[in-house]
């Protein structure tokens, strides 16, 4: 299911550009979709804690598979309707299928340690993933137009959809409880272990940044680039970018054997601050391309490490819902900065900004998850540092 998303992730800038919207269009365009997932998809997602994981992720191939088709008309709100739904869809994608896996994972009673690993290849086989897709994605584009890739994710995603529809057993949270009763159970866990609330912030304020990202690298590197580039050329820069993603897989492998998923946190969420940092102070395109790249290592690093964070911290019946309430100040976030129509500088020093408060929140977190809890809150002389 990654291939369709690493499919499109070059085009859909480039699509809409080509429809001849303007930025500021376009930017509405992407806020639909963060502000569809953070209203829809909350919901939606919390869904999966009662009906079933398999369910909403066989849900979330037929919903994303109708967002691919919008891409073939250049009506404005007939790709608007394409956004709402692709909005629905990321939610179950960052929770059901999660989710799911983890609940397998503990079923079997295997070894926490292969967990944090599962993540890791997981992480990176999306890297492989994802440079070939960006490779494709630059073929077909440059032989058929920049919607192609969009109809050759299709075909990965009615695969993929079918291979979980007759490969996969079904499991839930807790399946007897009513669906108000998960949401209620999710927001106590929230309000009631201040460690998942400072998760859940820290993964706002990264997965924020990246989304930001997305949006923002593609007209960056034009602004800082000496001359025009191809458009089978951003292919080549995702696939780029997806090695980067590799490398960070990978290095996490290495470190969580030596040293805690808390402190690789840290490292990395200073380290995507200073690397974000870098466009703002820099026109070069060289330096500018190079601190991108440096992100998607970041970026690697973070998947593994944040999927082995919630596993340890999130309760398993209420896991779907707490990760998609993650989610909400996630898109608040992004729609604000997107609606804000700010020069580009400005949103990536933003972005820095965020990175490094997030930084500061895992700080926190640490310091937090070092010290013991009773009756289910923190001690008064933790409260009060909180």
């Amino acid at each position: 299911n990654a291939e369709y998303g690493w499919l499109q992730g070059p085009y859909i800038y480039i699509l809409y550009e080509a429809y001849n919207f303007k930025q500021n269009q376009i930017a509405i365009l992407f806020v639909v979709g963060f502000g569809s997932s953070m209203i829809f998809g909350t919901l939606v997602g919390g869904l999966a804690d009662r009906y079933g994981r398999k369910r909403l992720c066989i849900i979330f191939g037929i919903i994303y598979s109708i967002s691919c088709l919008t891409k073939a008309f250049s009506n404005y709100y007939v790709l608007m309707l394409g956004r709402l739904l692709s909005g629905i869809a990321t939610s179950l994608l960052f929770s059901s299928f999660e989710s799911w896996m983890i609940h397998e994972h503990n079923k079997y009673e295997f070894s926490s340690q292969w967990l944090s690993n599962t993540f890791s290849i997981a992480i990176f086989g999306n890297g492989i993933v994802a440079v070939l897709a960006g490779l494709m994605a630059a073929g077909v584009a440059q032989v058929f137009g920049v919607v192609a890739p969009f109809f050759l994710s299709l075909f990965f995603l009615v695969v993929g959809t079918f291979i979980v529809s007759s490969s996969w057993v079904e499991n839930y949270g807790d399946s007897q409880i009513q669906i108000t009763k998960t949401f209620i159970n999710a927001f106590n866990a929230l309000a009631n272990d201040k460690r998942v609330l400072l998760l859940g912030c820290t993964q706002s304020l990264f997965e924020a940044s990246m989304y930001v990202f997305v949006f923002m690298w593609t007209p960056v590197l034009k602004d800082v680039s000496d001359e025009n580039l191809s458009d089978w050329i951003y292919g080549l820069i995702f696939a780029a970018y997806m090695v980067s993603v590799m490398i960070g897989s990978s290095l996490f492998s290495l470190l969580i054997s030596i040293m805690k998923p808390e402190k690789i946190a840290t490292i990395l969420l200073l380290s995507a601050s200073l690397v974000m940092f870098v466009p703002v102070v820099t026109r070069n395109s060289y330096l500018v391309l190079t601190s991108f790249m440096l992100f998607e290592i970041c970026c690697g690093l973070y998947f593994p490490c944040a999927g082995t964070l919630r596993a340890n911290y999130i309760p398993e019946e209420t896991r779907a819902a707490v990760m998609n309430f993650f989610r909400i100040p996630l898109n608040l976030l992004v729609v604000i900065i997107l609606l804000a129509n700010l020069k580009a500088t400005y949103v990536l020093l933003t972005c820095s900004i965020w990175l490094g408060l997030a930084f500061l929140l895992q700080v926190v977190l640490n310091k937090l998850s070092s010290n013991p809890l009773v009756n289910g809150q923190l001690l008064e002389t933790e409260m009060t540092q909180f």
